[in-house]
């Protein structure tokens, strides 16, 4: 595979990876405000950990290194902060000598990748690649972390001639990574975060897929088995950004387009791994193995996947038949304080409040949709 070729959008590597690493290191104001977000005010780990970063990363020469330390060492504290459990599933249905193509539920900027690659280090298994978008680069430092964690970087407004050479070499890169077995890959279902709950894939991220094999001869139902698509659905109990996102929905559906301030991505990043989660889960589901005609037949087979696999958790029920002013689920949710719950949603406008709590209520939706296809 020539690296070369995809310097500007892969993981750093070779004297990239050292050159970044170097920064990264001397980032000392960066490094302190972002690992003050993952450790708790008075951790006496924060410092230690930064004091040792120097000779702990001095060794570390890709990403796989580097991340595993990243992951290993910063999650446990969030986990332990913000999260009463994490658990996973689907474990069995992946091979340590393959590679996948992981295409992922997201609710969470960082931590459904995180989340994904924990399992990983769990299972033994190599850590996966990310693809994630430019909008999200607020400084070079968090380029710079995201590319040396193995960050592939989605290159997003651009001119139409420019954007579709951006997307073959994507495309390429992506291909040839899984199938000549040089990294599994995460990327999202869609472009930006499920903020309503409803996970559907967009066809368009399949269609990307096949942009440089088509001229190749490459059937497409031949490229799909080659990626070895896994569906993977990554559920939290509570959603720390739900107001949030619902007050942008709201807007754009309101005014037609809402604008972002020019820091909103890095408040929801910060807020996603500082603030509480209660459970979460991650289910693997099993590779696609079908003859898939077109990209549309490929989305609704990860969509029935994630749907059905996904973990529904008592905030999903109660909201669904608080909604549809039932009782169906309600044995789901007899542990669940309702009113603290609902608290969450007294301080916005009846529109977001309903907003946000359909976004609880969608899973559940989507998963009775599932089961009775």
């Amino acid at each position: 595979m020539d690296y070369e070729k995809y310097k500007d959008i892969a993981p750093y590597r070779g004297d990239d990876f050292i050159a970044a690493r170097q920064r990264f290191l001397n980032s000392q104001k960066a490094i302190d405000k972002f690992f003050s977000s993952v450790f708790s005010p008075g951790d006496p780990r924060k410092d230690q950990f930064i004091s040792a970063l120097p000779s702990v990363f001095s060794n570390v020469s890709d990403y796989q290194g580097f991340l595993t330390i990243t992951v290993g060492t910063l999650l446990p504290p969030v986990m332990e902060r913000t999260m009463d459990g994490f658990t996973f599933s689907g474990g069995e249905n992946l091979d340590k000598d393959e590679k996948y193509l992981f295409v992922s539920t997201h609710r969470d900027i960082i931590l459904d990748c995180a989340l994904l690659d924990y399992v990983m280090i769990k299972k033994k298994l190599p850590l996966v690649e990310m693809a994630f978008g430019d909008n999200l680069i607020s400084s070079k430092f968090v380029e710079d972390l995201f590319r040396l964690d193995g960050g592939i970087l989605v290159r997003r407004d651009l001119p139409v001639r420019e954007k579709y050479k951006e997307t073959v070499l994507l495309s390429e890169y992506m291909v040839e990574s899984v199938t000549e077995k040089n990294a599994s890959i995460w990327v999202a279902q869609r472009s930006g975060r499920s903020k309503d709950g409803i996970d559907e894939t967009q066809p368009a991220i399949i269609k990307m897929l096949y942009v440089s094999q088509k001229s190749k001869g490459i059937k497409f139902q031949d490229l799909i088995k080659n990626m070895h698509i896994v569906p993977v659905s990554i559920s939290y109990q509570y959603n720390p950004n739900d107001v949030m996102m619902s007050r942008e929905e709201v807007g754009k559906l309101e005014n037609g387009a809402y604008a972002k301030k020019k820091y909103e991505d890095t408040v929801s990043m910060m807020k996603g791994i500082k603030e509480f989660k209660g459970k979460a889960h991650l289910a693997f589901s099993s590779p696609l193995d079908g003859d898939y005609e077109t990209p549309d037949d490929v989305a609704k087979a990860i969509d029935k996947a994630i749907h059905l696999s996904y973990r529904l958790w008592n905030t999903n029920y109660f909201a669904y038949d608080y909604l549809s002013g039932g009782k169906r689920f309600e044995k789901e949710y007899q542990d669940l304080d309702i009113e603290k719950f609902l608290d969450r949603f007294t301080h916005v406008s009846p529109k977001v409040r309903e907003y946000a709590l359909s976004s609880y209520a969608n899973p559940v939706r989507k998963y009775l949709e599932a089961v009775e296809a």
